[in-house]
């Protein structure tokens, strides 16, 4: 993957994407809308320092252009966790209904509270979340929800919001700019790293990769990595399909999750970052093919991604 600076990135069109480089944990992009007169954000960032200095660097250009709307993609924290600086009774934030039941006070607690842990997740956890203060976070949920479509208004333009979810999460939500044919994808899309199913099934992330293949786009941001094109959401889906694939076929040849995750060879999708993911993505095949099989909790997910990461790191 290509090295690319951190800060404001001009996709033409009035359309603008922040990007956080490595696209690793916790590092999210967001994106910026003009229209006459107002703005649309797209999303904020795992911590007030992050978003602050966002909104420092977007100031020039929201300057008289003063942000009304704030889309949140989905309800994993590096997405939402600064909305309060954005907050206002002139701002309207808009998610999924189904984001925004998961987007809670508890939800910022949570989080918070893994990297106090003693364990290994604890460990990884603190790892990953070294650049990034969760100090301060007043959980600031969407004033308004939808579900299916939902198209906005911004100083004249169209954005139209198009649930995707469950994917990624329960309520992932594709931002697409017609005129401008830019597309932000939040995290149905990891350039660089390996994508993350945490809800599912798989076939969804599939599907809504399909599903902006069938656009017409000049840039997509994804929710980490750099801009990217269509090549980019097609390696993303292959890495989907593969995976769905190679678990399936040793699910039905009585392998165990863990004996499978051992097993795949990821092959040409090995350079890759985050190639723990592998552990959680089988797990999610898993169980849609076993509906009787209980349904893994975030906490379970990040278990077992720790547990691939800090082993492979231990026997590096």
């Amino acid at each position: 993957m290509a090295a690319y600076p951190q800060g404001p990135h001009d996709l033409g069109g009035d359309c603008h994407a922040w990007l956080i480089p490595e696209g690793r944990w916790g590092e999210s992009n967001a994106g910026l809308v003009r229209g006459a007169g107002v703005s649309l954000l797209v999303d904020t960032h795992y911590d007030l320092p992050h978003t602050a200095e966002m909104l420092e660097g977007y100031a020039p250009l929201t300057s008289g252009h003063p942000i009304r709307t704030l889309v949140n993609t989905h309800s994993d924290g590096d997405h939402w966790f600064g909305n309060q600086l954005v907050a206002g009774p002139e701002v309207e934030i808009v998610a999924s209904e189904a984001a925004a039941a998961l987007m809670t006070p508890a939800a910022v607690s949570e989080l918070a509270g893994l990297s106090e842990r003693t364990d290994r997740l604890g460990t990884f956890i603190r790892g990953i979340s070294g650049p990034f203060d969760l100090s301060g976070i007043v959980a600031t949920p969407p004033t308004r929800t939808f579900t299916g479509e939902l198209d906005l208004d911004v100083g004249g333009r169209q954005v139209r919001l198009v649930q995707v979810g469950p994917a990624h999460t329960p309520g992932d939500v594709l931002v697409h700019v017609p005129d401008a044919k830019v597309l932000y994808s939040g995290d149905i899309l990891f350039i660089g790293g390996a994508p993350l199913v945490w809800t599912g099934p798989v076939a969804r992330c599939i599907a809504a990769c399909d599903r902006i293949l069938d656009l017409e786009l000049a840039a997509i941001v994804p929710g980490h990595g750099p801009v990217t094109d269509k090549d980019g959401v097609g390696w993303v889906r292959d890495y989907l399909v593969f995976v769905e694939q190679e678990a399936t076929k040793r699910f039905e040849a009585g392998e165990s999750v863990e004996e499978a995750v051992a097993s795949i060879d990821l092959g040409r999708f090995a350079a890759m970052s985050e190639q723990g993911r592998i552990a959680a993505n089988v797990l999610n095949v898993y169980e849609e093919l076993d509906p009787t099989r209980p349904r893994a909790d975030r906490l379970e997910q990040f278990g077992r991604i720790a547990a691939w990461e800090l082993d492979t790191e231990e026997t590096a």
